[in-house]
């Protein structure tokens, strides 16, 4: 029995999956790629949601994560206010050395095997230009470069909406959504937490700032030296414990747990990266501590904003318009918390389970237009 095997018959898989509807194990010997496509729910629409490349130790870290990313995207669009259900991708491997054209061309195969129930695009390990090879295959990719007829960098909205799920919270905290004259511990420097970095240095804030990758670490500091702005490098964990106004989680996951929650003297938690709670008692325990906790899948929706937006042909304008509404809708996560006394993530759960279940009867007019207008297939 093959190492493969073995994990997954340790693994109840239906069991894991009883929420989902469907999830397909990718294989293509030739190229290398396996991978996992995990759609949740497509009651409004076909799944949409990133992929995501990384080296997960076991393919059963590969199925917990998808599972939850999946599950995730249905309620970031629900809360967003897009005719979408919530699906992932996961490809296990190396981004830094087992990307080929050929590997996103096998993967692009089996999203197109979908039949149009799942699109997708750029995620943590990935890029645009990985998905110019997945298009020759299907046209079930978002996110693509504009040169191919997409919207381009999602991460831009992305990080806006950081700002303003930033300003949202400020606003409830401090009776302002200013940014300056508070500090900022943001973990991670990515496409997106760099973004956010130096929209905050240029409001007038400080920072706290913790990446792997030196060289990103090294061009915000110089950019807040340059500025007259105090930024202090940290490494790994001590990012968790600096004496920030509010930490901005912008890599991985799962970085609120048993093992962090103690260390925090922030007044706030919002950031963009996914699943930010291990768990959902996580919520509870940052509300007995008196820190605010924005949920991340309301925070982070701007990219998807972008790309839902792209499939009826991209406006730009139209983008930035609608992830202004992320602000609106967290301070509406707020008060509904507040007022119903429950978490923040309570309330933001309840908000889109009532929309879904307004939304649930409504005609989908993007799944009756599947094919976007730029298929260089034709």
């Amino acid at each position: 029995m093959s190492t493969v095997i073995k994990q997954m018959s340790q693994v109840d898989i239906f069991a894991q999956m009883r929420e989902h509807e469907q999830v397909v194990f990718c294989n293509d010997e030739q190229t290398g790629l396996k991978a996992i496509i995990a759609i949740h729910n497509t009651t409004l629409g076909p799944a949409l949601g990133g992929c995501r490349m990384y080296p997960y130790a076991t393919v059963e870290d590969a199925l917990f994560d998808v599972l939850r990313l999946s599950k995730g995207m249905t309620y970031k669009c629900l809360a967003a206010d897009v005719d979408f259900g919530g699906g992932k991708a996961v490809i296990i491997g190396d981004p830094r050395k087992d990307k080929t054209p050929e590997l996103f061309r096998a993967f692009g195969q089996f999203v197109e095997s979908l039949n149009g129930r799942f699109y997708t695009g750029t995620d943590m390990g990935t890029a645009p230009d990985d998905f110019v090879h997945a298009l020759k295959e299907t046209n079930c990719i978002v996110g693509v470069p504009e040169a191919y007829g997409g919207s381009g960098d999602s991460s831009v909205p992305t990080a806006l909406g950081v700002i303003y799920g930033i300003q949202a919270t400020n606003k409830v905290i401090w009776g302002s959504d200013a940014l300056y004259g508070k500090t900022y511990a943001i973990q991670g420097l990515g496409k997106v937490g760099k973004k956010v970095a130096l929209q905050l240095l240029e409001e007038g804030a400080d920072l706290y700032v913790c990446d792997i990758n030196e060289a990103a670490v090294e061009e915000v500091v110089a950019y807040g030296k340059k500025l007259g702005a105090s930024v202090k490098a940290v490494k790994g964990s001590e990012i968790y414990s600096t004496d920030a106004d509010v930490f901005v989680p912008c890599a991985f996951g799962n970085v609120v747990n048993d093992d962090t929650i103690h260390l925090f003297k922030v007044k706030a938690i919002v950031g963009s990266a996914n699943n930010q709670l291990l768990d959902v008692r996580h919520g509870q325990l940052l509300k007995e501590r008196g820190i605010v906790y924005a949920p991340d899948y309301i925070v982070n929706a701007g990219g998807l904003i972008q790309v839902a937006d792209e499939l009826y042909g991209p406006n730009k304008e139209r983008v930035l318009e609608k992830t202004k509404t992320i602000y609106s809708t967290l301070l509406h996560i707020y008060a509904q918390a507040e007022a119903e006394q429950i978490t923040t993530v309570e309330a933001a759960n309840r908000f889109c389970e009532e929309r879904l279940r307004q939304r649930s009867r409504r005609n989908n007019f993007f799944t009756h237009h599947k094919r976007p207008k730029w298929d260089i297939r034709r």
